[in-house]
């Protein structure tokens, strides 16, 4: 296991970050031959999971076709959709669409698990498949967002662009240590966290009257979910074979907190971007922390984590742990959300600087 400490200053091509502690390939060499034995299990169990390519939704589904007479009144609809749709909404649904245009970190970073990393770039290991194939799906979704903001006309490209630039180049700081145990319980939770996401901004734009967006924003909704399934499968099984370590892994991934893959999130000029986006996503019930402790409790019963047996002393410290955690957690929301005032206004280059409520 190694440990470096990072300090990355302001750079053209970054934001600031703050100074932590990294910790590298914490799983001890006997764990990554639980995940050798484990490529038919992957093979049976995550692979059928993947929808073939020429069965598989893509973006020009749901644009105006291009190439149609009738393209330009299709847009002249869909930009008259979008001007009924507040600011406010759009702030969430760039930031929905910019963390899933960061795809090539998370990539990167399934790569970085010991066990199951694609090797060679083309792997034919059922976890490189997987890893590959996940990330074929996932690229559909903000490509799709993407062009949905783009012929909307609502929103300033150029800033939302220069947000991704930023972002891919930052990466991100999951803390999931090389660790495949860690790194599956970090993707089980965030699967199910775009999930809702999506599936609010889904409810929003329906509600907003613009069923074509509703249907977009529902669509991604139901492969996150799908993805979910296998993520949670992962740590299911882990949990059946080797219970102890696992729900060790799972403790210690909640007490770090369970960061979102934006968090690094920079525009260019708001150094607190991802917070204020996060605000307002809070507010408009789009993704709160009320979510984050309804997936905590969600995955714990999932995973018959209370049943566990046979666990050593710390381990049923980690159980003991993460079991009564959603309920602290809503606890302590509960108490800031009676403090709470009315939060400040703030420009968001996004929508050309209007001001938006946190």
């Amino acid at each position: 296991m190694r440990k470096i400490r990072v300090k990355i200053a302001k750079k053209p091509y970054a934001p600031p970050r703050e100074v932590h502690l990294q910790v590298m390939h914490s799983l001890p060499a006997q764990k990554q031959e639980i995940f050798d034995s484990l490529q038919s299990w992957a093979r049976d169990n995550l692979l059928n999971l993947l929808k073939p390519v020429e069965k598989s939704w893509q973006p020009q589904d749901f644009l105006p076709e291009p190439s149609s007479e009738g393209f330009y009144d299709e847009v002249k609809e869909l930009r008259e959709r979008a001007k009924e749709i507040p600011d406010d909404y759009f702030v969430c649904l760039v930031g929905d669409m910019v963390t899933e245009e960061a795809l090539p970190t998370y990539q990167t970073m399934l790569n970085t698990l010991d066990g199951v990393r694609d090797e060679t770039g083309a792997s034919p290991t059922a976890w490189a498949v997987w890893t590959r194939a996940w990330t074929a799906e996932e690229n559909r979704h903000g490509d799709l967002l993407n062009k949905y903001m783009y012929l909307s006309g609502r929103v300033d490209m150029r800033q939302i662009e220069k947000t991704i630039q930023y972002l891919i180049g930052s990466g991100m700081d999951p803390g999931t240590e090389n660790n495949p145990y860690m790194g599956f319980l970090y993707t089980s939770f965030q699967e199910r966290a775009t999930f809702i996401s999506h599936g609010n901004t889904a409810r929003h734009a329906k509600q907003f009257g613009d069923l074509k967006l509703a249907q977009i924003c529902g669509t991604i909704a139901a492969d996150e979910k799908r993805h979910e399934t296998a993520y949670t499968k992962i740590v299911e099984k882990l949990f059946e074979i080797d219970p102890d370590y696992t729900v060790l892994a799972f403790a210690d991934m909640m007490r770090k907190k369970i960061s979102m893959p934006a968090h690094l999130m920079y525009d260019g000029e708001d150094d607190n971007l991802f917070e204020h986006f996060s605000s307002v996503a809070q507010r408009l019930g789009v993704y709160t922390a009320k979510d984050y402790a309804d997936i905590l409790e969600f995955l714990v019963q999932r995973w018959k984590v209370a049943d566990l047996t046979g666990l050593s002393g710390e381990g049923r410290r980690s159980q003991d742990y993460v079991c009564t955690l959603a309920t602290r957690f809503r606890r302590l929301d509960e108490r800031a959300q009676a403090r709470a005032k009315q939060g400040p206004v703030v420009p968001f280059s996004w929508v050309y600087d209007r001001k938006v409520q946190l």
